[in-house]
């Protein structure tokens, strides 16, 4: 055997290996970990469960996702698929707790279901209840024995919205095992040029450059959004606002502070913390400048607030409408919250200095469409900046001119499924 397929071999036998024994560890932890717990309750007895889902008639879409971002990446297609193809089924599978126990009773799927781990057997075994005839698997999340039985089934799978960089295994002299995983997606459609240029250097065919899935999500959202007659009384028409979204507290002692200068008065103030409970929220009535929190809030009651607390999950994304600028929480931990909702409404960017994790965020700060701080001093510099008319509308443009560049991969997506549904008719 050559070296070459002998590293392989080697390499692939380990891999199994370490998924055989992950429900182990996983097991073990569970004590320990209420994650832990969930992961293992959830495939509890799977086989027998997963048999009584309706495999035997119709035809079957497949998407899979890590957790809960990922699913907010692939929804927009899923549910474009469904729209246009309401007699398909719709399995979806989670591989993290933290995503399923959150969208566990998704109406847009037939099945919402834990991914068991990637051995031969159980990947032989879960394709042959599901009997997939499209899968699509969303960003990462690549698994060895998944994709090879799709392949040996000849299912069309689709990989959307994936981003690649020069340090993944893909690229590297080990990784010839995550080489071949890519060879069994019939078209890989990525956010960028640079992911498609390293995917082909290292040979690949079948690749387009399509944006990101989230993109269309959020605009569609920021198009839709409800009016707030509340926030909308409070933000009036002659006052800038500045929203933080998913603050922490470490972002908190940053614009709080430069906020109660004089310099800023006339900014009006909307704070949506990460944590909402109730200690947050009166410690943020102790720290913000003329601040009520969003529950007893009423405009003829408190016509001097400054600072308006929202004391609530779930309305985030339905106030940067009306918003002149964000600051984007989790900068100063360990990352940053989503950019790309308030980039909807075309908002300038403001946020700490982790945010290398987000293709989007990287490309705003880089456009100037966001401005990354690392102190009060310099949030106050950017709040000057900003300040300046035409460096607004500049900062403005560049942000509406990446989503304009990324929007329509869904679109792309379903010409996909389209092609496949044509060239492929049903074998079952």
């Amino acid at each position: 055997m050559h070296s070459a397929g002998l590293v392989s071999s080697i390499t692939r036998i380990l891999y199994n290996l370490s998924a055989g024994l992950y429900p182990v560890a996983i097991k073990l932890a569970s004590p320990f970990s209420s994650k832990a717990k969930l992961w293992i309750a959830g495939r509890y007895d799977w086989k027998n469960r997963y048999k009584l889902m309706d495999s035997t008639s119709g035809s079957t879409l497949w998407m899979h996702v890590s957790s809960l971002g990922e699913f907010e990446q692939g929804r927009p297609v899923l549910e474009r698929f469904r729209a246009e193809y309401p007699d398909w089924r719709i399995v979806l599978s989670f591989f993290s707790p933290s995503g399923f126990e959150i969208r566990k009773n998704y109406t847009g799927a037939d099945s919402v279901i834990y991914l068991p781990s990637d051995t031969p057997g159980n990947a032989r075994v879960f394709l042959d209840i599901i009997r997939p005839d499209l899968a699509v698997f969303v960003k990462y999340d690549f698994w060895f024995n998944y994709l090879s039985g799709l392949s040996d089934r000849r299912v069309p799978v689709l990989l959307v919205s994936a981003l690649f960089r020069k340090e993944q295994p893909f690229f590297r002299w080990y990784g010839d095992l995550w080489r071949r995983m890519l060879t069994f997606f019939d078209e890989i459609q990525v956010q960028n040029r640079q992911s498609a240029r390293l995917l082909q250097d290292a040979g690949y065919k079948n690749i387009s450059v399509c944006g990101d899935t989230r993109v269309d999500r959020v605009l569609a959202l920021a198009a839709s959004a409800p009016e707030n007659m509340k926030v909308a009384a409070f933000a009036g028409n002659s006052y800038p606002v500045f929203i933080a979204g998913s603050s922490w507290e470490a972002d908190e002692e940053i614009f709080l502070p430069v906020l109660k200068k004089e310099a800023f008065r006339r900014i009006r103030l909307i704070v949506a913390p990460h944590d909402p409970s109730e200690r947050n929220v009166t410690r943020l009535l102790g720290e913000a400048p003329d601040p009520v929190r969003y529950s007893e809030y009423n405009p003829e009651l408190h016509p001097d607030c400054r600072t308006l607390i929202i004391d609530n999950i779930g309305m985030l994304n339905t106030l940067y409408k009306y918003a002149h600028l964000a600051f984007i929480g989790g900068g100063f931990g360990k990352s940053i919250h989503n950019t790309l909702e308030p980039a909807a409404y075309g908002l300038p960017l403001i946020f700490g200095p982790e945010y290398g994790k987000f293709e989007e965020a990287v490309q705003f700060a880089a456009r100037k469409g966001a401005i990354p701080v690392r102190s009060a001093a310099e949030l106050e510099a950017a709040l000057d900046l900003l300040g300046q008319r035409t460096e607004y509308e500049a900062a403005s443009r560049a942000v509406a001119g990446y989503l304009k560049e990324s929007e329509g991969a869904t679109a792309r997506a379903m010409e996909w499924f389209r092609r496949q549904i044509t060239e492929h008719p049903k074998q079952k």
